[in-house]
């Protein structure tokens, strides 16, 4: 059985920063996690709240998420199905 249609969601983890690069040396500033000063859309939203660094400098974490339709079915229902559950060794048979 086939299924199309993967997603995937996008967090932004731990700042990666190096502070002290200019010196020779590492040294991060301990931010845990990205949070966007301003709404999405606008310049704040590239900013860290608690650090103050761009969204790059922040470890990016892809989260597959799969938003799978099963193309026989889906014809027939219209239906999306989530196949997050879904077993990755699932058998597909040729005619």
């Amino acid at each position: 059985m086939a299924f199309s249609g993967c997603c995937r969601d996008v967090l932004y983890g731990e700042c990666r920063r190096n502070h002290a690069a200019r010196m020779g040396r590492y040294a991060v500033d301990g931010c845990r996690e990205f949070l966007a000063e301003g709404e999405e859309g606008t310049s704040g939203a590239l900013r860290c709240a608690a650090c103050g660094c761009h969204r790059n400098f922040h470890h990016r974490v892809v989260v597959p998420r799969c938003c799978c339709s099963d193309p026989d079915d889906a014809a027939a229902s219209g239906r999306s199905r989530d196949c997050s559950t879904e077993s990755t060794a699932s058998s597909s048979t040729a005619s």
